[in-house]
């Protein structure tokens, strides 16, 4: 990272000014010293500055508060002190567009957070909050610097209310580039997207020398809190980066897709498409078999901008997915059932994934596509006693709460309560189109005709020929998307091929959508 240097025979300066200032600027950039900076090297992981080297355009980092020092007193720390005391701040440019950073430095005082580096970081949280601007936060910290005491954890607090307030008001990002634990957790937790490195980042509220003293557990920090145990099984972390450069580039392309602030619209790229936008690809993806499976990324693939699609969460809840995707060069959020999973089954996971997802589109001015595919909620005994009703009702919640243009597109089966979770017409979307191949029913032709014809089957000479009887018969009156058409309550049936088309002409038509939600301090969603 430059520095500006010192001119010689500034009028007005004594050479001696000019020398003190140059060294206080050359021990800041030191951070914890050479063997320190070895150290965090020998690791596989870049200093603070490095990163933030990586992460803004070149030249255009404006770093603030670089000789603050730490105000501790007590257990010897008072004779240690470090310009800038173990946090880089500043402002800068990605792609030409302000941000807000901080980055730690593990190699002063193992990154801790002490008084006055919490002091740092709010300075810029505060700033980014009146420019509105994007913060992201660099996050390779011991925790609360123990020698400070309860001025560390005002320190934490004071970060998470501003986290807090900021929320929904500018995109807040959190890198993981070491370790993270206790309360240094939160403030990451409650930013909108969270990126971990593999193998050298890691996040716990407590440690494994701690979780084996209380539950007797033994467990490494890789594998208590590890880039895959949190994308994959907890779903704290969005993205699991195989390296710092990897996680960095991936921060610049999430931006990419994101408004400046909750008053502005997502940055549209140029687009000059053809004559035509059929994709007649989209035709051949539904299986003539309805129960066999199919990948709805493909789906994806075949509406979007090519090559526009940028998965969020994929390792986690996988009978979901969601990410960002380009339509014509407008920034869009997709949210799909994946029938390649689970039969594409709403759980507790996948709700809270979506509905997540779905309330920073909507915080920002994100339109949403959304690919339906779901047989219904998934059943038992684990999804009862953990929650499913409520968990379900925060992706509900989140469609209908959410103001951004909302288009659905029904690709194959609709069922139950989820075909009216899943942006029903019911709750708030603007367009719904289906497939002809579409099956929008209060349950699959099976179980619906062991239901209504109970009676009939079992008095039946044949019960197993009048079953199938029965089934077909409820399929040709309701698995398909007419009896919805007919009601209104889907707008078009159209082909896979014209998909991509419809929806373009949608997006256009609801540019200028207004939607105002009912006079409240804030709605009270299922936690």
């Amino acid at each position: 990272m430059k520095t500006d240097k010192p001119t010689t025979n500034v009028p007005g300066i004594k050479q001696q000014q000019l020398d003190l200032l140059k060294s206080k600027n050359e021990e800041a950039m030191q951070g914890g010293g050479k063997a320190r900076i070895a150290a965090q090297h020998g690791k596989g992981k870049l200093t603070a500055r490095e990163r933030l080297a990586l992460l803004l355009d070149e030249g255009s980092f404006q770093e603030l508060d670089k000789l603050v020092v730490h105000r501790g007193r007590d257990f010897g720390i008072e004779r240690e002190k470090y310009p800038g005391d173990g946090v880089v701040t500043g402002f800068g440019r990605v792609a030409g567009r302000l941000v807000y950073v901080f980055s730690q430095d593990f190699t002063v005082f193992g990154g801790s957070l002490s008084e006055t580096h919490a002091e740092k970081i709010c300075k810029i949280m505060d700033l980014a909050m009146k420019n509105g601007a994007p913060v992201i936060g660099l996050n390779d910290s011991g925790g609360a610097r123990i020698q400070e005491g309860v001025s560390s954890l005002g320190g934490y607090a004071d970060i998470f209310y501003r986290n807090t307030l900021a929320s929904g008001v500018i995109p807040q990002i959190s890198a993981i580039m070491g370790p993270c634990a206790g309360g240094a957790v939160y403030s990451p937790a409650i930013t909108d997207f969270i990126l971990m490195v593999e193998h050298t980042s890691y996040m716990f509220v407590t440690g494994p020398n701690v979780v084996k003293t209380v539950t007797q557990e033994q467990v490494s920090s890789e594998e208590l809190g590890g880039a895959s145990a949190h994308s994959a099984k907890s779903g704290v972390t969005h993205f699991a980066c195989v390296n710092e450069a990897a996680c960095i580039a991936s921060i610049k392309q999430l931006l990419s897709y994101m408004p400046q602030n909750c008053e502005e619209e997502a940055p549209r790229l140029p687009y000059t498409g053809g004559q035509s936008e059929i994709r007649e690809v989209l035709d051949g993806i539904i299986p003539e078999n309805p129960n066999q499976p199919y990948d709805m990324r493909e789906v994806v693939a075949g509406i979007a901008d090519e090559g526009s699609f940028m998965e969020v969460h994929r390792d986690f809840a996988e009978n979901i997915v969601v990410g960002f995707a380009r339509l014509a060069g407008r920034s869009i959020g997709v949210v799909g059932n994946q029938p390649a999973v689970l039969a594409g089954v709403l759980d507790i996971k996948s709700s809270l994934k979506a509905a997540r997802f779905v309330r920073f589109c909507d915080c920002f001015n994100i339109p949403l596509v959304v690919l339906v595919d779901v047989p219904g909620f998934l059943p038992g005994t684990d999804q009862e006693w953990n929650g499913i009703i409520s968990n379900g009702a925060k992706l509900l919640y989140a469609f209908s709460e959410a103001t951004v243009p909302r288009v659905t597109v029904i690709t194959r089966k609709a069922y139950g309560g989820a075909y009216d979770v899943m942006n029903s017409k019911h709750i708030g979307a603007d367009l719904n189109f289906a497939w002809p191949s579409a099956e929008i029913a209060v349950m699959g032709a099976k179980g619906a005709s062991e239901i209504i014809f109970k009676k009939q089957i079992a008095e039946a000479e044949d019960p197993e020929a009048k079953l199938a009887e029965k089934i077909d018969e409820f399929t040709r009156k309701f698995a398909n998307p007419y009896a919805a058409a007919e009601r209104g309550f889907i707008d078009e049936v159209i082909l896979p091929r014209d998909t991509r088309h419809r929806l373009i002409r949608a997006f256009s038509m609801l540019e200028n959508k207004v939607d105002n939600l009912p006079k409240k301090k804030h709605g009270n969603i299922p936690l």
